[in-house]
């Protein structure tokens, strides 16, 4: 489990420092923004104040707005990594329906020991045993009781799972919104610049490179954790209609099982 959160993430911390690793090269080997360039592509004089900079120039030095912007935008990057490691060790198949417990509960129940069958579950617990627990706890109240409470314990098992997807959802929903808020803050910023009569092309430069990387940036992390929470919800979907089936067709011989009595 360690391994798959280090491994993610490790993928997750290269994504994210590619693109402003290439950012940065390619600020570094372009002159800033108001300087003259020579025939030897070496800078001349500046002309503007503003001066240029790169993506780290842009956040730092955005004013105190932006940069809190910047910290929510950060904010919502560490979140998304959380939440798709979260749901990826837990939106499995093989932890939701583990085998073991299936081979238990399929032992007890040919041996017609319901009480084994729920001990089994106590060993193994999770969705499925949850469930099944659920099941087994009405065996002396009737199949139709017995398959309503499993159809309550499914659901609020399925809930419990689709909370954990929710979240990503809601980054992936919450990102762009920050990306667009900086981009307002941008041009707003670069049109009062524009209003000052005398403009300053450097620090007109620097508004709009807020806005522009404030919008990838948002658009960066809600493309990745939209695509993952589809995947994920419909990996959920298929594992719970899966566990549904796999306890009812368990369970189908209850009509028949008395409970065992240990001595």
């Amino acid at each position: 489990m360690k391994k798959l959160i280090l491994t993610i993430s490790l993928l997750a911390l290269v994504g994210v420092s590619v693109p402003v690793t290439c950012s940065l090269a390619q600020e570094e080997d372009t002159p800033a923004v108001g300087e003259l360039v020579t025939e030897d592509g070496e800078a001349a004089a500046e002309v503007s104040s503003g001066g240029g900079g790169g993506f780290w120039a842009v956040v730092f030095k955005s004013g105190p707005l932006a940069f809190i912007l910047w910290l929510s935008i950060f904010g919502a990057a560490g979140a998304a990594v959380y939440f798709t490691v979260d749901c990826a060790i837990t939106v499995r198949a093989d932890r939701i329906i583990p085998q073991a417990l299936v081979d238990a509960v399929t032992e007890a129940m040919a041996e017609g020991d319901v009480l084994k069958a729920l001990q089994s579950c106590d060993d193994e617990p999770g969705s499925l045993a949850n469930v099944l627990s659920a099941g087994f706890s009405h065996v002396e109240e009737g199949y139709d009781v017995i398959e309503e409470a499993i159809s309550t314990a499914a659901d609020l098992e399925t809930e419990k799972l689709m909370q954990k997807l929710t979240w990503l959802s809601v980054v992936g929903n919450l990102a762009p919104m920050l990306g667009l808020l900086g981009t307002v803050q941008g041009m707003i910023a670069a049109f009062g610049t524009l209003a000052s009569g005398t403009p300053d092309i450097g620090l007109l430069a620097g508004n709009i490179s807020q806005a522009l990387f404030t919008t990838a940036g948002g658009l960066c992390i809600a493309v990745p954790c939209v695509a993952a929470y589809y995947v994920f919800r419909n990996t959920a979907n298929t594992i719970v209609l899966r566990m549904e089936a796999l306890t009812m067709e368990m369970i189908k011989d209850l009509r028949h099982v008395e409970v065992v009595e240990e001595d």
